[in-house]
């Protein structure tokens, strides 16, 4: 009669991780598979880093945040949505303004070149979403839209 602890060994043995079918890996492959091909586009079009066109689209839909939103809203770490604020800004895409409720910190906000930038590379990723995902029905959509809604919760609750 097998020992607990060769019992367990076995277990471990048995259930030995497959990465191929291992669900984060594969989430994590679609993910910078789709990035990749989508900051390709975004590179060769407008010059832009995918970091850098994630802090435009946002700032497209408000009228200024600060880095500290910006990377909770990108979900970028302070380094990245600082590289890509200040290339931004370089640029003249985004403008920096005094942030009404923290006098320490800035706002970034669009400036019209970069609104006008937004105009031109909105229908692009448009495009790209439709090309990627038009070999599925409403439904599948629906229910992938909800699936990834379930999987970020699950992560909030890890």
């Amino acid at each position: 009669m097998p020992r607990a602890a060769d019992a367990r060994t076995v277990a471990r043995v048995t259930e030995q991780l497959k990465l191929d079918d291992f669900l984060p890996y594969r989430l994590s492959i679609a993910s910078n598979r789709v990035s990749d091909a989508v900051a390709g586009t975004y590179r060769a079009l407008f010059g832009l880093r995918i970091s850098e066109w994630r802090l435009v689209a946002v700032l497209a839909e408000s009228e200024g945040l600060s880095q500290q939103a910006l990377g909770a809203r990108t979900q970028m770490d302070k380094v990245t949505v600082s590289r890509a604020a200040i290339a931004l800004v370089d640029r003249g895409l985004v403008a920096r303004a005094a942030n009404p409720s923290d006098q320490r910190s800035h706002n970034l906000a669009l400036t019209e070149a970069g609104r006008a930038l937004y105009a031109e590379v909105a229908p692009k990723a448009l495009e790209i979403e439709r090309r990627l995902f038009g070999g599925f029905d409403a439904s599948d959509l629906e229910r992938f839209r909800a699936m990834l809604a379930r999987i970020e919760d699950a992560v909030d609750r890890l």
